[in-house]
């Protein structure tokens, strides 16, 4: 390795290496899931479901950070993955060179600021049918008053 890298090289491998040490504690997480599933099958009054739950949002968590890290490096070698068949392809490209899928940059740069607009889209959804029931079950204890 070369004793002086230069700026893109030194972010690739500072990316790289934050990759290896999540893909880590992916391992350990499952390592303990493990360890959790197995002490509630030894003892059925044991519930560790909350735990288990946890370590799993956790290694969700991490591998959506990886994903972001593959991409970082990806754009510090100038390329960019395609959407439809995971191929890498030069950043200045609109089509897919293997598959022929359309880029559409404008969307991917939109993507972070559109991110937060789903889930309050989401939210009155799920609110929605919480609204729902309620009204469900007023139908429901007047009857069960008369």
């Amino acid at each position: 390795m070369p004793i002086f890298q230069d700026a893109k090289q030194k972010n690739i491998a500072n990316f790289q290496k934050s990759i290896d040490e999540k893909k880590n504690t992916i391992k350990r997480n499952y390592d303990e899931i493990g360890h959790l599933y197995y002490g509630q099958y030894k003892d059925i009054n044991i519930d560790c479901t909350k735990d288990i739950n946890a370590k799993c949002d956790a290694i969700s968590s991490l591998n959506d950070d990886i994903e972001e890290l593959e991409i970082r490096i990806l754009r510090e070698k100038g390329l960019k993955r395609c959407p439809s068949c995971r191929t890498e392809n030069n950043l200045s490209y609109a089509f897919c060179f293997k598959c022929g899928a359309r880029f559409d940059d404008a969307d991917a740069v939109a993507a972070p600021s559109s991110a937060p607009v789903q889930p309050e889209a989401s939210e009155p959804a799920k609110e929605k049918p919480e609204a729902d029931a309620p009204a469900a079950e007023a139908p429901v204890q007047t009857n069960a008053e008369v």
